[in-house]
């Protein structure tokens, strides 16, 4: 048995994509939009199938990089104790069962800091594996992405970057109650 994440990122700004609006006829619709310089919220976050579906995230205003990756994968989804200090981990840790992290190639998970660790994460046993170039519709959390931002987004604007940040953490947790539930669902169906 392993475990299966779909790891990727989005980003989430403080006026969001309008997907459709309305207007009576003859006036124009105007839609409030805010300036994105310092506001914009970076989602890193890790989709889990099979039986114990369930999805993770770590939220940042900066940029996702490959050092953050790396503490992601060893902390989340490795549950590495003392972060990602791979260069020694604990003597004979390994994961309880072993995982594969599906990735895409975004230039943080090819980047030689992250990807050169690859010997250290398959000795905890975390395995990486690559997608094809060019192929979103295979990263399972994409429509995890999609469905967050274009269903439960709460409000389409915002001022604040802590405003942008707490509307994603809701539109996230609405997000894994419906993963896990659909999970539940599926088990007892089994």
């Amino acid at each position: 048995m392993r475990d299966l994440y779909f790891l990727d990122e989005s980003g989430f700004a403080p006026t969001m994509p309008t997907g459709y609006t309305w207007s009576r006829t003859g006036q124009r619709a105007v839609v409030s939009r805010e300036d994105k310089k310092g506001r914009r919220v970076n989602m890193l976050g890790a989709l889990s199938v099979g039986a114990h579906a369930d999805l993770v995230w770590e939220k940042t205003c900066g940029k996702v990089d490959a050092a953050m990756l790396l503490e992601f994968v060893c902390v989340r989804l490795a549950g590495l104790p003392g972060g990602g200090a791979l260069a020694r981990p604990p003597d004979g840790f390994t994961r309880v069962r072993p995982c594969t992290v599906v990735l895409d190639n975004a230039s943080a998970h090819v980047a030689r800091a992250f990807k050169g660790r690859r010997e250290e994460l398959a000795a905890v046993g975390v395995e990486l594996f690559y997608l094809p170039p060019r192929s979103p519709e295979l990263n399972d959390i994409e429509r995890v992405w999609r469905s967050a931002k274009y269903e439960d987004y709460p409000e389409r604007v915002h001022t604040t970057a802590e405003a942008v940040a707490t509307a994603v953490d809701q539109a996230l947790n609405r997000q894994r109650a419906r993963i896990k539930g659909s999970a539940a669902n599926f088990t007892k169906a089994a």
